[in-house]
């Protein structure tokens, strides 16, 4: 590292406005030659050979090419997530809806791919471990997509090293960190998301460099190509999943910083000039990424117009969009005195009755009312069926008997088999003391009758919509207390048979109060009762919007436990893998983990720039400058943006609910061998010219064997730690590649950490 320079005397005490006076002068007296003579010390030029460099870049790429491809037809079977996307990929072919919370991009990738292989979608990947072979799936040139994705993350490493300024030994050591990384050669060798996700992050951080690099030449066509490239790449990013947003996060504060810098007045910029320089960054990163967002979502649209599994996730709306949905030839108008059945959205039981009373007594001790029980039931029973009857206070007399029910309308809800009205009241339910207990009252016992009355809102309804079997989603809000009509899963003692409950939501507006009319009893749904519908059209952006809260949510809500799930805290230091697939005659298994070597690396080179960084600001809070400008810039510019992508490719996890797993780290470890390479070059790179004593320097060729001697050690210690990392690489390959199969010693030998939960250690 540089000589420590510190003030002596009276310039310890300076204020830190004469410090900054006192590094101008410093700068100001240095001749051009002086300032030449400290980039030589500290800089090593990372292109001056073009061959050298080319012919790294050739061998690595080859070698990643080789680590990603081999034997990647086997296992011949569904292994892990390819259940999901291997599927998504086959209903795009059959033009069948989905639903997903992740966007298009990636499976219509995959898509693209198996309509060029002539695959026509027919297979649906139910099942780990089932059969490609037999199931005709040309699932190696589905696999090939994700595989050359991944081989080029190597290659790409590599040159964002090289564009950044680094030296060709400290670009090759980024780029060999990846290559013999056993986790990313695992997740992007299958029909998995994740090779498109850091390909493009990538791909974003190398066209923001090259974008930096132009800065001096704003404006020029250059500039703007290497600007729009950056926000294609962070759309396509986006596009695949949503964490794509972390990575915008890590060039929006690139780009902020840019900005302020370009704020200042030093810089000679006219605020009309800085204006620009915002717009097109604006058009750039912001409108140019969310056009072709929407784009991906258009085609979505666009080729999913088939009836689906996804449709239940959809509005009624969205659905009357699809050919041959239920809601084109099964939805019927529901009118006055029709006896239908009654579900919930959300978990698809019955609004049920049945002549059994409430307990006088609660578990805890509450009174109930001893009325009739209202439950939810899964099952379909005579004891489902509901008459609609007008509510006569509100019910217009010049109306039909037998009119159409509308948004807005006021019924009451008679169950058929007990002759008795729907109610609630301010009693506590069952289970939930803070809501209200529903029950019914006798169809001749008017003196409730308020009681008895709720008013129906149709999701989105205006007042003239119609009500209608399975594709109108309403609330049922009661007229007196104004809570709605709301069950949840939990359910009921022995006393009400273990069903549902239902009770009154004080909330009426949760989305959780939803409810459909499944069908009218006794009305033939192929009866030609009405004329055909066509198919609905729907503005584009109502479904997109649509599309993306359900994704936001469904994402959210993914915290069902699983058996590989784990917590951010644990990822970094490979504390648990997942298991992808295992074959029990043959004694292999895929195991996603790290290369132990490469990520306790990573992590060794996040603290010791934090480390650095933070010592090198306390030591200037007391005057001291432990690390020359040159130095310290390249460290806090280029490493410091390393880290950012580190860190918001890892951190936000701590804030999310749903279920995690190792490969969300993924991204995130690509940032920290990124870092790790250019903390390489700042210990052992950056030495190579330490200044030596006055009369050395005066021998010319002195300077020139000491600078080439330690230069060779420096090539030899990182071709050194890239030989021990392919020594890990191959050491957990039988793991990697799910062949060959090891023996009980075998499989032991690998099993460092007790939580590594490998399958055949006994």
């Amino acid at each position: 590292m540089s000589q420590v320079r510190q003030r002596q005397g009276g310039d310890n005490k300076l204020k830190v406005g004469e410090k900054t006076i006192h590094e101008e002068k410093r700068k100001e007296s240095k001749t051009p030659n002086e300032d030449e003579e400290t980039k030589k010390k500290v800089v090593v030029s990372p292109g001056r050979d073009k061959q050298i460099s080319n012919a790294v870049l050739f061998f690595l790429t080859v070698s990643s090419f080789i680590t990603r491809f081999w034997n990647i037809g086997y296992p011949a079977e569904v292994v892990f997530d390819e259940v999901h996307f291997g599927k998504f990929a086959s209903y795009y072919l059959q033009r069948t809806y989905y639903f997903d919370v992740h966007p298009p991009l990636a499976k219509l990738m995959f898509a693209g791919v198996g309509w060029l292989l002539g695959y026509d979608g027919h297979y649906l990947f139910e099942n780990i471990g089932e059969d490609y072979i037999k199931n005709n799936v040309p699932y190696i040139g589905l696999r090939i997509l994700p595989a050359t994705l991944g081989a080029l993350l190597v290659p790409i490493a590599y040159l964002i090293m090289i564009e950044s300024g680094y030296p060709i030994i400290t670009a090759a050591f980024a780029a060999g960190l990846v290559l013999f990384d056993n986790a990313l050669i695992t997740q992007t060798r299958l029909i998995l998301l994740d090779a498109m996700l850091v390909f493009f992050m990538l791909c974003t951080l190398y066209s923001y460099i090259r974008f930096y690099k132009l800065r001096l030449r704003e404006f020029t066509l250059d500039w703007w190509f290497w600007l729009v490239v950056t926000g294609v790449s962070l759309s396509l990013t986006t596009s695949v999943k949503m964490v794509g947003l972390f990575t915008f996060a890590t060039i929006g504060v690139a780009v902020l910083v840019d900005l302020w810098e370009l704020l200042d007045i030093q810089r000679g910029l006219t605020m009309r000039q800085f204006r620009r320089h915002f717009f097109a960054r604006s058009i750039g990163l912001i409108f140019t990424p969310l056009a072709i967002y929407l784009f991906w979502f258009y085609l979505h649209f666009a080729i999913l117009n088939t009836s689906g599994p996804g449709d239940d996730f959809m509005s009624p709306e969205f659905q009357e969009t699809l050919h041959g949905n239920i809601m084109t030839f099964q939805s019927h108008d529901i009118r006055f005195n029709d006896t239908i059945t009654i579900k919930h959205k959300d978990t698809s039981v019955f609004l049920h009755s049945h002549l059994d009373k409430y307990p006088l007594r609660y578990d805890d001790g509450r009174i109930s009312s001893q009325g009739q029980q209202i439950t939810g039931y899964p099952h379909e029973d005579s004891n489902n069926y509901w008459r609609v009857k007008p509510a006569i206070p509100f019910f217009d007399q010049e109306r039909p008997e037998n009119d159409v029910i509308k948004h807005g309308d006021y019924i009451l809800l008679e169950h058929v088999n007990s002759l008795s009205h729907l109610l609630t009241h301010d009693v506590a339910s069952p289970l939930m003391p803070t809501n209200q207990e529903f029950t019914t009252i006798s169809v001749d016992d008017d003196s409730r009758y308020n009681e008895t009355m709720f008013q129906v809102l149709i999701v989105n309804g205006e007042p003239d919509t119609k009500w209608r079997t399975k594709a109108s989603h309403f609330r049922l809000v009661h007229y007196d207390t104004k809570v709605a009509l709301w069950t949840h899963d939990a359910p009921l003692p022995d006393w009400a048979y273990k069903q549902q409950e239902v009770n009154g939501n004080k909330n009426n507006l949760e989305k959780s109060n939803y409810w459909f009319a499944n069908e009218i009893i006794g009305k033939n749904v192929t009866e030609d009762v009405q004329p055909k519908k066509p198919t609905r059209e729907l503005a584009f952006l109502r479904k997109f919007v649509e599309l993306q809260r359900l994704m936001i949510s469904h994402n959210s809500g993914l915290t069902k436990p699983h058996p590989y799930s784990t917590g951010p805290i644990n990822w970094p230091f490979l504390v648990r893998g997942i298991s992808f697939w295992t074959k029990d005659s043959t004694r292999e298994q895929i195991y996603l983990l790290g290369n132990p070597f490469t990520w306790w690396i990573g992590v060794g080179a996040l603290a010791v720039f934090v480390g650095v960084t933070a010592a090198d600001a306390v030591s200037r809070r007391r005057g001291i400058l432990p690390i020359i400008d040159p130095v310290r810039n390249r460290l806090y510019n280029s490493a410091g943006f390393f880290f950012i992508g580190w860190f918001f490719h890892y951190i936000p996890f701590f804030l999310m609910g749903r279920s995690l797993f190792l490969h969300h780290y993924l991204p995130a470890v690509i940032c920290s061998y990124l870092l790790a390479a250019a903390v390489f070059n700042f210990m052992f790179v950056n030495s190579i010219n330490y200044p030596i004593s006055a009369s050395a320097t005066k021998k010319k060729i002195t300077r020139v064997v000491l600078t080439a001697g330690v230069g060779v050690m420096t090539i030899l210690f990182g071709i050194a730690l890239l030989g021990i990392a392919s020594v890990f690489y191959i050491f957990f390959a039988p793991l990697t590649y799910g062949t060959p199969g090891l023996d009980v010693s075998g499989v032991l030998n690998r099993k460092w950490l007790e939580t590594w939960d490998f399958h055949f250690a006994k």
